[in-house]
């Protein structure tokens, strides 16, 4: 869970400048567990596959619902 994070705000600030596998080898995660962790976040839909410069994912743009009030 913890790298899971580390990972995501990672990405955040790579804003497409670094692949996918170097950012998470530069955070010191191995192939195989930086694809586990971009799985888990793709099923959490906090990050989408775009094509984004270098990287391939970018993180999910969030929209805020504002609730209707009957007067």
């Amino acid at each position: 869970m913890k790298n899971k994070n580390k990972y995501y705000q990672a990405l955040k600030e790579n804003n497409g400048k670094m692949n996918e596998i170097d950012l998470g080898e530069k955070l010191g995660f191995d192939e195989e567990e930086t694809t586990y962790i971009i799985a888990q976040l793709l099923s959490e839909y906090k990050i989408e596959y775009w094509a984004n410069r270098a990287c391939n994912y970018s993180v999910t743009k969030t929209f805020r619902r504002h609730s209707i009030t009957k007067e």
